[in-house]
Parts: C-alpha cells; structure tokens; sequence
C-alpha cells in the first residue's frame, strides 16, 4: 500500500469517527434496542442500496491505487455514504471489524453455469443432482479456521486504524440459512416443483441431506471459537438491525455459541407454493437450525401473509418477519400485531422508474404506516433489492427524505 493510499483511507476513517460520536448516534441505537423490544417509538427506516451502489459511487469515485486499499475504501465510503446522504435510522459507529480467516469445502458438488458476456444479466445453470443417488455426492462441509492468518490481518488493520477506529474480530459467517434455496441450486427450480409432486421423498431426502450438514457446519463453526455476536449494529435477518439487550444469553461466558446470536431463514424459491407444501418440504428442515438460535427471523422477498400462522405456530423465539412488496399488507398487519417486528420492504420499482415520482413514494409508505398504526404493529422501513437508481441517486436521498417525514409526522 502506498503512503498516498494510507492517507486517503485514514481521512475517511477520521470522518467515519466524527460522524460516529455525535449524540444522534446514540439516539438511534436507543431507538433499535426499543423497536426489536417491542416497544417502539417510531418507525425505523433503513435503506440498503444493494444492486444501485454501482451508480451511487461508481469506480472513478474511489481514489486509492493499489487494488487491496480500494477494497477498503469502497467499504468506508459505503459506510459514510448513508450518513451523508440518507439520514436514516442506520447507525455509523466507530468500530472497524475484521472477521476470522475461516474456510469451508462446501458441498463437494456445484451446478456450472451459463452466463452472458454482459454484466447483471440472465444466466442458466445445470444442476449437478440429477438421481436419488446422486444425493450420496453431497458433502459434508468441513470448516477449518486460520488463527495466524487472522492475527495478521488484525494487527494490519489495527496498524492502519487503530488509533483512529475501534479494530475488532468481528464478522458473520453467513447470511441465510434456509436451505431450500442452495436445493432449488443443486437440483433445479423447475425440477424441485415437479418432485414435490412426482417423487416428494426425493425433496424430502435432498433437503435432509442440506440439513444434516448445515448443521454440523454451525456446530463446527461454534467448536472453533469463531461466531461473532450479532446484537448490536448488525444486519440481521433481510433488513433491520440486530440491537438487543437479550442476546447473548444470561449465562454468556465470552465464546459465542448459537443461541447466543439471532437466526435466520427464508424461501424465496418457494414463493408460489402453498402453506402446507412449505411446512412439509421446507420448514421442518429449517427448525432443527432455528432452534438453535436465541432469536429469529424468516423472510426475504417471498409473500408470507398467507402462510404467517404457520410461522408464527412452528418458529421458535420468532421476533422479525419480512413483509415483501408482494404481500398483503393488511392481512400481515392484523396477523403479526405488536408481537413481532413488521419487516416491511416497499416496493423499490419507484426508485428505478423512467421518472421519479415522490407522489407514489409518500402514499405508498404513508398507507403502509397508517395500516401498522391500526394494528399496533412494530414497523420498519427497508428499502432493498433497488439494483438501479436510473442513474440518478439523488432518487434515494429524496426517498429517504419523504420516510422520515412521514415517519415522524406518524407520531406528531
């Protein structure tokens, strides 16, 4: 790394450190420990630029040379973007983590892929599970951790950033764990469907398998020491913060174990499919792995209104559920009432639109406040899934600007 790319990542550092010490940050982490409490003051709102960021800060914006610096840049500046732009309920803090050197072999099979020669397009793949006996193949996912490897990269880090940021071990191993998703990969989406009809017992022996090793690889990951609590400034479930005073577990001696941390499951390859076809193909898998878990969350972009009694009867410590932009939400509001956090995710089409229109934007987000207000239900605002701004990322400070003021106009 060059001395002009430690300056500029360094300077970012000390902005993300301004930013993190004033008042108002503190006022949003009371305000997420209340919401996931639920006790609530407001509606929360985040947004989470995901497919845009590319138009938000595209690469001419980065200023580091080497290519390892500008990793790290992009990273700080995706921290103070928001913070500068949005003025959202996310939290800047001054904390700078570096997760554990840890590798998995994965499954021993994988489909191969057909893609374009253009970015972000359609692919194809074929899935390698083509017979019952081909589920033999599947492996089991030994994991091996790297503590040297890790003990280098925080000394780098805190080298870099120590004096500036809080250097911490600090990462998440995964993002969802629902299973169905990595079957609809191995076996095929449209094959899946037919089999839950056709020859139900080959579902039901693939998802046993995905189940079997998913588990062994938590257990392996919580034997090695490396799982990292996610109860405070964490991304948690498909939207939402992880702030909460009853994680970790009152007997917490220092090593993370599972049910210290919150869980997280979804099926959004199973959109279509009915309640009872969910519960008897996907969800009995997916319990053995929430159970393990202090609290949970289920969901992405999958409608559920109508499969929330099943949730809210099986799931155990049930605390969010996603609320997609094609769900009910009505029927999802008298369902869930003030006894879970409503992950509401607004339809972003609004933000990718030929034209930006504010007027949809308001009555969309003021609807879906006014319905949770009737039902008392604990609302969050996530903005997601927006994979392009049309070029004009002002859209999203705009966006943000009309949540918050309908948000705090909801409790005026």
């Amino acid at each position: 790394m060059t001395e002009k790319d430690r300056v500029i990542l360094r300077d970012l550092a000390k902005r993300i450190a301004e930013i993190a010490a004033q008042p108002e940050q503190e006022e949003k982490r009371r305000l997420w420990y209340a919401h996931n409490a639920l006790r609530p003051e407001r509606p929360l709102v985040f947004i989470s630029p995901e497919g845009a960021w590319e138009e938000l800060m595209p690469g001419d914006v980065l200023e580091c040379e080497d290519e390892d610096a500008r990793g790290i840049e992009w990273g700080l500046r995706a921290r103070l973007y928001p913070a500068e732009h949005f003025r959202d309920d996310q939290v800047c803090d001054a904390y700078f983590n570096v997760g554990p050197a840890v590798a998995s072999t994965g499954w021993g099979v994988a489909p191969e892929y057909t893609r374009p020669d253009f970015d972000r397009g359609a692919y194809v793949w074929d899935p390698p599970i083509k017979t019952k006996e081909d589920i033999a193949r599947i492996q089991t996912p030994v994991v091996t951790f790297d503590p040297d490897a890790t003990q280098r990269n925080l000394d780098c880090y805190q080298e870099l950033f120590g004096d500036i940021l809080t250097v911490r071990l600090h990462g998440a191993l995964w993002w969802g764990l629902g299973l169905i998703d990595e079957w609809c990969n191995l076996r095929g989406i449209t094959q899946t469907f037919w089999d839950m009809v056709d020859d139900p017992e080959f579902v039901h022996m693939g998802m046993r398998r995905l189940m079997e090793g998913k588990l062994s690889w938590l257990e392996q990951l919580e034997s090695l020491g490396v799982l990292s609590l996610n109860n405070g400034n964490d991304y948690v479930g498909s939207g939402g913060f992880g702030f909460t005073h009853e994680l970790p577990q009152a007997d917490f001696a220092g090593t993370v174990r599972l049910k210290d941390m919150w869980g997280f499951c979804e099926a959004q390859t199973m959109s279509e499919v009915s309640p009872a076809m969910h519960e008897e193909f996907v969800l009995r898998y997916q319990l053995p792995i929430l159970e393990r878990f202090g609290l949970n969350c289920y969901g992405c972009c999958e409608p559920l209104h109508h499969k929330l009694d099943m949730l809210i009867r099986n799931v155990p410590r049930l605390r969010r559920i996603s609320i997609s932009p094609w769900a009910d939400k009505r029927v999802s509001a008298e369902k869930l009432g003030p006894n879970y956090v409503y992950s509401w995710k607004p339809n972003p089409a609004p933000i990718a639109a030929v034209q930006f229109n504010p007027d949809v934007v308001r009555r969309d987000i003021r609807e879906t406040i006014e319905i949770a207000k009737a039902n008392g239900c604990v609302l969050e605002i996530i903005l997601k899934d927006t994979h392009t701004c049309n070029k004009e990322p002002w859209r999203f400070d705009e966006w943000a600007k009309i949540a918050m003021e309908e948000v705090l106009r909801s409790v005026e």
